[in-house]
């Protein structure tokens, strides 16, 4: 599928930000599933710094802005081609062992609820494939989709306790039961085409779970669904706080922060 991407997002701030430094990573990568055909990043109220590729091997824009101004615009777009493999990233690769994607993190530590969400799932599902689905599924059923519930800072246990919550809490509760399952998982974030809309709110979240003798496959918890030819991979990393689409830090009396964001995803 060949997909177009247009992607603004702007920060307006009620006053003038003394410094500030942003961590950009919106850029996908070319890979088996998906080819980028092209890509840009423009800045507007800010300057590139540098680019790199972080421990996961996503591509990142460090950005600094400083007193010339009250707003920071950061416009992604580009066109990529993608295939269906049914979810399937195949073998691990990577710098990283296997063992370091089975390590809790503040966000996704499995809690009494995790571990009794997986209860029975060995049993009812000795295939480890039809097992991370049934725990996709438990996961929905448990955590209704709903926005407005949460923030980026709620944990896996705290999505499970409120019984809401968005794609980013979907993946932290997958992610911490997965490995309460002594599965590797990862989070990811990326672009996926929606059927019945061009304009949306935000980037999208799922999790990738390795499954020996196979490798890594994704699960889309809020959709109930393996990732398709509708999806764009962009950054990987043990939870949203590692493969954030953007992250940073300010200095001064910056006021009140205001966020805009105009998303299009559309098949060329």
């Amino acid at each position: 599928m060949h997909l177009s991407i247009s992607h603004t997002t702007r920060y307006s701030y009620d006053q003038t930000v003394a410094y500030g430094l942003q961590e950009v990573r919106l850029a996908p990568k070319s890979r088996p599933e998906q080819n980028v055909l092209h890509w840009k990043t423009e800045i507007e109220g800010g300057k590139i710094e540098l680019e790199f590729e972080d421990q996961h091997a996503n591509k990142v824009v460090l950005i600094s802005f400083d007193g010339d101004g009250q707003e920071l615009v950061l416009h992604c777009s580009g066109e990529v081609i993608t295939s269906d493999t049914s979810g399937i990233l195949g073998k691990h690769g990577g710098f990283a062992p296997l063992w370091y994607f089975k390590r809790p993190t503040d966000l996704t530590r499995a809690g009494q609820r995790t571990r009794s969400l997986t209860r029975g799932l060995n049993a009812d599902h000795p295939d480890p494939i039809e097992r991370m689905h049934a725990l996709s599924e438990r996961i929905r059923e448990a955590v209704t989709y709903k926005t407005g519930q949460t923030d980026a800072e709620t944990t896996a246990e705290g999505a499970l306790e409120e019984g809401a919550g968005v794609c980013q809490d979907h993946a932290h509760v997958f992610l911490a039961a997965a490995r309460a399952m002594e599965f590797p998982a990862r989070y990811v974030s990326g672009y996926l085409m929606m059927d019945d809309r061009v304009d949306q709110d935000a980037t999208h979240a799922w999790a990738e779970a390795h499954v020996k003798g196979i490798g890594w496959i994704g699960f889309d918890v809020s959709n109930g669904i393996s990732p398709d030819e509708r999806y764009v991979r962009v950054a990987t990393g043990l939870d949203y706080a590692q493969a954030a689409p953007v992250s940073g830090l300010r200095w001064g009396d910056h006021g009140r922060e205001r966020l805009d964001v105009s998303l299009q995803v559309q098949q060329q």
